[in-house]
């Protein structure tokens, strides 16, 4: 059975010739699927995936989690 990790996956991307960043935490079982959660989500918005680019992916502990619904998932265990 898979252990389902959390990662925090950061990056930017280009609109108009301006710069905006982002930062997600998520639950996932590996980092291609994390990556391809927030590609998706950020996608979605209108962007093309050329002009997404992902800075970090890195797993991180429940306590660091900045979203207190994956915290809240986190404990249930």
């Amino acid at each position: 059975m898979s252990q389902v990790k959390l990662f925090r996956i950061t990056g930017h991307y280009v609109q108009k010739h301006r710069k905006f960043s982002f930062s997600k935490d998520l639950r996932a079982i590996t980092k291609e699927q994390a990556l391809e959660q927030v590609l998706s989500t950020v996608t979605s918005q209108g962007f093309f995936r050329r002009q997404v680019k992902i800075d970090e992916v890195k797993e991180i502990k429940p306590e660091e989690s900045k979203d207190y619904v994956i915290k809240y998932l986190s404990d249930l265990k």
